[in-house]
């Protein structure tokens, strides 16, 4: 085999420089986070990482040693003939482990001697990680933050959307979350990510945006679902600049007639979700919003919804949360369909 230079390492800020990011720690490491775009191939699995570090604990350091060199090595082969045979001789990979020691260097030593510029990330994933934390203390006071308004049933994810369509710079806190942000909105694919993969995405977001152009984002709690915004970012976006949407009765429950509508779809989880406000409005109120829901009296329980649960909860303590509400720009809606949500997006900077 043809000789090559000792491999080197390459620093976070480096990570755009490189063909292929490649995660070699196990895959329930990979799973609770990774580098955007990482691929995972693990020298060692799950149960292939507990059985040496049982050794390494129980046995002795060299024991554990001799198991882990031989199945890091079978690992590499396998991954070098299955995922990464096809790759050209100027492929250039970046790979990096927990910690930058050795899971990642036997990684990056054979690929260097197979002939590809293979770099390791200085500090592996505890460098990003920390990366990670610092900008999002940081970058959110760059930005010039915009925010959308209004009670729920008001379209703000269809306007925010829309003016992503447009070229504009959003924050899709929902999306990133995978969570709609209320009892009934909930999970939009059943499962969150773990809170550090939340950050990690929003990191590449915030990273991603011109400071130079507005970014849009709408009005959230601190939490979503069972994650929680970052303090630093909750802080900017509560001192965001408001738009205040504003549409009628009728509008809005049409607009959330087709929001739920992948829960008119299973009427028995509909019930379900809606069991939850039970602490909130007791057995009997829920239990007739239920009983609309076996009738299929979609527009009435949005109504219902709409006046006696989510204007409430909004007046409460949603509108509190953005301290620029009360000088809000008003956004007039007669409709919420969507060339009028297009028509409300063209006018808005982006």
């Amino acid at each position: 085999m043809a000789s090559h230079p000792a491999p080197f390492s390459a620093t976070v800020d480096q990570l755009g420089d490189f063909d292929s990011i490649i995660d070699v720690r196990s895959p329930s490491e990979f799973a609770e986070d990774h580098v955007p775009g990482a691929i995972n191939c693990p020298v060692l699995d799950d149960e292939e990482r507990a059985r040496v570090g049982t050794l390494y604990k129980q046995v002795s350091p060299f024991e554990a040693r001799k198991v882990g060199a031989a199945l890091v090595s079978r690992n590499i082969a396998k991954h070098i003939e299955n995922q990464l045979f096809d790759k050209p001789k100027g492929w250039k990979p970046l790979v990096y482990c927990w910690r930058g020691g050795q899971r990642s260097g036997a990684m990056t030593l054979v690929l260097g001697q197979v002939g590809w510029a293979a770099r390791r990330l200085e500090g592996g994933y505890k460098a990003f990680r920390q990366r990670v934390l610092d900008d999002l203390e940081t970058l959110p006071r760059s930005l010039e933050l915009n925010i959308l308004c209004g009670p729920t049933g008001s379209a703000k994810t269809a306007v925010l959307e829309a003016l992503a369509e447009r070229g504009g710079q959003i924050l899709h806190l929902e999306a990133l979350a995978r969570h709609r942000g209320s009892v009934l909105g909930g999970e939009t694919d059943g499962l969150q990510p773990g809170q550090k993969a939340f950050e990690t995405a929003l990191w590449a977001a915030l990273t991603a945006f011109d400071p130079a152009r507005p970014v849009w984002s709408e009005s959230e709690s601190r939490r979503i679902g069972r994650l929680h915004v970052p303090a630093a970012l909750f802080e900017a976006l509560r001192n965001g600049r408001c738009t205040r949407i504003e549409a009628p009765l009728a509008a809005r429950v049409d607009h959330l007639v087709e929001r739920y509508a992948h829960l008119i779809a299973d009427p028995e989880a509909f019930r379900g979700r809606l069991a939850r406000l039970v602490p909130q409005h007791g057995y009997e109120r829920v239990a007739d919003w239920q009983a609309l829901v076996t009738s299929g009296a979609w527009r009435q329980l949005a109504t219902e919804l709409v006046n006696d649960h989510y204007d409430p909860a909004y007046r409460k303590g949603g509108e509190g949360l953005y301290l620029q509400i009360g000088a809000a720009c008003p956004l007039l809606l007669e409709a919420l369909d969507a060339d009028a949500l297009a028509r409300a997006a063209a006018g808005l900077p982006i």
